[in-house]
């Protein structure tokens, strides 16, 4: 199956409603306009962007006169593609690289992470994988068997253990093994806990430091938040809490197949200026996708 047919139809739930205003038979009228705000932030898109993506198709048709349904999916998925950033690398592919995916409990941290070990040592990356979820001991388990289905190293220790050591450790072990991506898994938290937010900010803190005396040269550190797309607007939340606590760098999006929201992607990439990196449309490897925003928009709204 190819990479945008999987992307369909994973936001096959997503692109439901909007398939309904679409399908008219009679004049682009102000009812349709309606419709189509109306569903835009029902699918968590927002108040504000829907407002604005739905004025400026509206405008876009007039001045064109775009009358069919074809004509004016294509044009508003084109609009929506406006609004993502584009990231000015891919902190997988672009190595060396040493990525802390950060995000609360459920979110899917730590299926994300093996998948993209599984995926950059597919593509012979050097991978090391740090276990910095101390507290569960469920995500070390999963970790474990990533890594053995991969050949990537995992690097842990006992539950409980100060998460910052792990970081510590798995720099250490990528320096001596010359490895040129580090995904270190952390523990879910709640963006609202501010004493869970300041132990995350030590974390990181610790790792930018082992990271800029690698002897190879210093590594570049990544903060990338995960967020389960069925959250809607408490994504959103989320994103902004963790922004403001680290300083994030990117965004990835899971469980996408599985809402009907998937416009709350749209909302995190243009309230926070931050590129979304990958997305999750299924169980498999192969259904974490790197983000395209015109296929992303295409497979949105049908066109």
């Amino acid at each position: 199956m190819g990479l945008f047919v999987s992307l369909k139809r994973g936001l096959e739930r997503s692109r439901e409603a909007l398939n309904e205003v679409f399908y008219f038979g009679g004049d682009v009228d102000e009812d349709f306009w309606e419709d189509l705000e109306d569903t835009l932030v029902m699918g968590d898109m927002g108040a504000d962007i829907a407002c604005s993506v739905t004025d400026d198709l509206r405008d876009e048709a007039a001045r064109k006169n775009l009358t069919t349904a074809p004509q004016l999916r294509r044009a508003l998925a084109a609009r929506l593609a406006q609004e993502f950033v584009e990231p000015g690398s891919d902190f997988f592919c672009d190595t060396p690289s040493c990525v802390l995916f950060v995000g609360i409990n459920g979110a899917g941290k730590t299926t994300t992470v093996g998948k993209i070990a599984s995926d950059m040592a597919h593509r012979g990356k050097r991978v090391v994988i740090g276990s910095a979820d101390t507290f569960r001991a469920a995500a070390i388990e999963q970790l474990d068997v990533w890594g053995s289905r991969a050949g990537v190293p995992v690097i842990k220790r006992e539950r409980g253990a100060d998460p910052a050591s792990v970081c510590y450790d798995v720099l250490d072990e990528a320096d001596r093994a010359g490895s040129d991506l580090v995904l270190i898994d952390t523990a879910g938290r709640l963006h609202t806990s501010a004493d869970l937010m300041r132990e995350l900010a030590k974390v990181v803190n610790v790792t930018r430091k082992r990271a800029a005396q690698m002897q190879a040269g210093p590594m570049a550190v990544h903060v990338v938040l995960v967020i389960d797309a069925g959250t809607g607007q408490n994504g959103l939340s989320q994103a902004l809490e963790f922004n403001d606590a680290l300083g994030l760098d990117g965004i990835i999006m899971t469980k996408l197949d599985g809402t009907a929201k998937g416009g709350i992607a749209l909302a995190v990439a243009s309230r926070l200026k931050l590129p979304i990196l990958r997305i999750g449309v299924g169980e498999q490897v192969d259904d974490l996708q790197a983000f395209d925003p015109e296929d992303f928009a295409r497979a949105l709204v049908g066109e």
